[in-house]
């Protein structure tokens, strides 16, 4: 799987103390309350698990370039424009997901930041492996044990935002 379309990461599967995957981890959690007068996008990196536990020193193990594998109902809960930009400004790739927040999951489209939904992920990848994904085919592949996953597509105009940057970097005209 190469190409300009591929993203390419070590995962990361957030999961709790006992191995289980963390369903419905909210806006909170990502980037606490008391961060939000932080503006300064670079500044957010710091702060992303701030509020999950086992997770708040997630920002020091975190490397360029690395994936995210999350459960279900990820970005619960409110509005948090720092909640995506807290893992871009870290350099985190994209977040593959069994399901997300609506808000959370639109902000994160209009940012240009790659959410890809897969079903029973938390149980097919862990932390350390290496995969590609393509989004317009909806496919993750597993760079060391060969195995190819099924995921959610990126719908057209999800694509077109994501290759622009962000919403705000499309041509209407």
């Amino acid at each position: 799987m190469e190409g300009n379309n591929v993203i390419k990461g070590r995962v990361w599967v957030i999961k709790d103390e006992r191995g289980n995957a963390i369903d419905s981890i909210d806006t909170d959690q990502i980037f606490h309350n008391k961060f939000l007068t932080i503006t300064d996008k670079e500044k957010m990196k710091d702060y992303a698990f701030s509020n999950l536990s086992g997770w708040i020193d997630f920002p020091s193990k975190a490397k360029e370039g690395d994936i995210l594998v999350v459960g279900k109902n990820f970005g619960a809960g409110s509005s948090r424009q720092q909640a995506v930009d807290c893992f871009s400004s870290l350099g985190i790739r994209a977040i593959v997901g069994e399901s997300f927040g609506a808000i959370y999951k639109r902000n994160a489209i209009n940012s240009g930041f790659p959410l890809i939904e897969c079903q029973d992920i938390t149980r097919k990848l862990k932390t350390g492996d290496n995969i590609a994904i393509d989004p317009r085919k909806g496919e993750i592949h597993n760079i060391a044990s060969g195995e190819i996953l099924q995921c959610k597509p990126f719908s057209n105009i999800q694509w077109e935002i994501y290759k622009a940057g962000g919403l705000f970097n499309i041509n209407l005209t």
